[in-house]
């Protein structure tokens, strides 16, 4: 039996440790002067920005008494406030918990609970969701005060100051300590179909091998969407959300111009994007797709800007209209459960020289190919491995070097997650030879009609084609005879005349061309003002079919 060569290090030799402090020291090396702007509120340097991390570290050490291995929650908007927090929070061997303010009041009182938050910072606007917990929050010792407007509102919580005022009472360096990788740096909630949310944890050993792989991914590669260290940096996917995908330790260890929005308003969105000259974001279908209704949207420039969209699929017609705009749009895949980049569209400049502008958009709004470091495969509910031929469809399965190793204090269940050694995506896909994934469903929606499958996505897709569909859900109601028949709930734009009868016309032109199966043209139709989402803005499904079955 033969075994791998292991040599002891020599005793002097330094073991590097892959911490959240090596991204961090990278953001002065090369531009120090670069901004990192707050609304139209707040700019400063990377070298503030390091001043106030070390600041903040003394804050969480010195003021508050945070020991290594405690857990500090953030409940607040995107923010340079909330910047510091994912560096300083880690870095003194702390754990952030990011708060979903979207969640129901229970909801977030179980997530502080459950995570055993020892402080939380707070914007005064979610001040009175912690005063209805007040008796109620188990571990939560202190409360740290988040001001925009440079006052204290009144409250009954007792607070420990205003973050403001407790970083100018502390030293703007600090001595951050070493400690093991595997150390875990994160945690937040992703709601399920059923039960109480899940808590999602990650080491700073996947936080650092996840910034890299984003790197390599949209910077090394010949991709229709790239990005380095000139671009500027917006997120509209909010930070609270899978560590805004990862993209603020990314800018940061590329030292990218940063703008934090905030509240998310659609003309500060616009104003932002235009004033700061931004040029990379990423955000849900729903979002973009208020920015590209925006009645003033044709009046503005964006040629230059650049979009991650993930969350939930990208509809064709949706993807078109960006394309219109100038938007340089490409899909993301991931989940709460894994940091989250799995995959991104993968378009490069030769390929993209031969394809008409319909042939380009199929591709972008597909899943994808895995980046660096990802094994994406398809398996069946055997727990067998299916071939990547196109054809096959079967749950995707994965491994990475930055996924959760499972659920908070959730045996059973990280279990079923990493059942056959693989994390269980619950998405329903194809594998082209080539490696394109594409997306045919999630295995909770997918459509039984008279034994044969409907992929819900594809009809949504063809749907938001015609020209007065502003939005559309599609969802299995149930049928007497053919078990599952699709509904689509449609959001008609604003001043059309849009019937049942104007929608089979069109979906019938793609099952005539044999796109679809003429089975999988939906022949019920609901007119809505919106369409549910869920606290991340992805369509809510599952609270769709609660209320049609009222």
């Amino acid at each position: 039996m033969t075994t791998t060569r292991i040599l002891p290090p020599t005793p002097e030799a330094h073991q590097s440790q892959l911490l959240i402090r090596s991204i961090f020291e990278q953001s002065l090396k090369y531009e120090p002067n670069r901004e990192i702007i707050y609304r139209d509120l707040v700019r400063h340097t990377y070298l503030d920005f390091n001043k106030r991390v070390a600041r903040l570290a003394h804050v969480l050490t010195n003021h508050l008494q945070i020991a290594q291995g405690k857990t500090v929650a953030f409940l607040d908007y995107d923010s340079h406030r909330y910047l510091e927090g994912y560096f300083a929070i880690p870095m003194v061997g702390a754990v952030l918990h990011m708060i979903n303010f979207r969640l129901s009041p229970d909801e977030i009182l179980y997530t502080i609970n459950h995570a055993e938050d020892a402080v939380i910072f707070c914007h005064e606007d979610f001040l009175p969701i912690l005063e209805g917990m007040q008796g109620k929050m188990e571990t939560v010792q202190h409360i740290v005060l988040l001001s925009d407007s440079g006052t204290t509102p009144e409250t009954s919580l007792t607070l420990s100051g205003e973050y403001e005022d407790l970083l100018l009472q502390q030293p703007d360096t600090y001595d951050f300590p070493y400690f093991s990788e595997d150390s875990i740096a994160t945690t937040f909630y992703t709601t399920g179909t059923t039960g109480l949310p899940k808590g999602v944890y990650f080491s700073h050993r996947q936080l650092v091998l996840h910034t890299f792989g984003l790197a390599t991914a949209l910077g090394a590669m010949d991709n229709a969407l790239k990005i380095g260290s000139n671009d500027v940096y917006m997120p509209i996917t909010p930070m609270f959300h899978v560590h805004a995908w990862g993209f603020p330790y990314l800018a940061t260890f590329l030292g990218m111009q940063q703008v934090y929005p905030g509240r998310y308003e659609p003309p500060m969105l616009l104003k932002l994007v235009l004033q700061e000259k931004v040029t990379v974001s990423h955000c849900v279908p729903t979002i973009l797709q208020m920015l590209v209704n925006h009645p003033q949207v044709k009046t503005f420039d964006l040629t230059n800007w650049k979009v991650v969209i993930g969350g939930s699929a990208l509809p064709r017609g949706l993807a078109m209209a960006a394309m219109d705009l100038g938007i340089e749009i490409i899909t993301g895949y991931g989940m709460s459960e894994t940091c989250p980049v799995l995959s991104l569209t993968y378009l490069n400049r030769k390929t993209m020289s031969h394809l008409t502008e319909e042939e380009e958009a199929d591709l972008r709004v597909k899943t994808g190919r895995p980046i660096q470091m990802v094994d994406i495969k398809l398996m069946n509910e055997e727990g067998q491995l299916l071939p990547s031929d196109g054809k096959s469809t079967g749950e995707i399965v994965v491994r990475a070097p930055w996924l959760t190793q499972g659920y908070y204090k959730d045996e059973e269940r990280s279990h079923e997650l990493w059942q056959y050694g693989y994390l269980h995506t619950g998405d329903i896909a194809t594998i082209a030879p080539d490696g394109v994934i594409t997306i045919t469903d999630r295995k909770k929606d997918v459509i039984k009609s008279g034994g044969e499958w409907i992929s819900s996505l594809l009809i949504e897709s063809l749907i938001s084609q015609h020209p007065d569909v502003q939005e559309t859900a599609v969802v299995a109601v149930p049928d007497q005879r053919w078990q599952e028949r699709p509904l689509a709930l449609i959001v008609a734009k604003p001043d059309t005349n849009l019937t049942d009868e104007d929608l089979i016309r069109h979906m019938e032109q793609f099952s005539d061309s044999g796109k679809i199966s003429h089975y999988a043209v939906p022949k019920q139709y609901k007119f809505v003002s919106e369409i549910p989402k869920t606290s991340v803005g992805k369509i809510d499904k599952k609270r769709i079919k609660k209320e049609l079955e009222v």
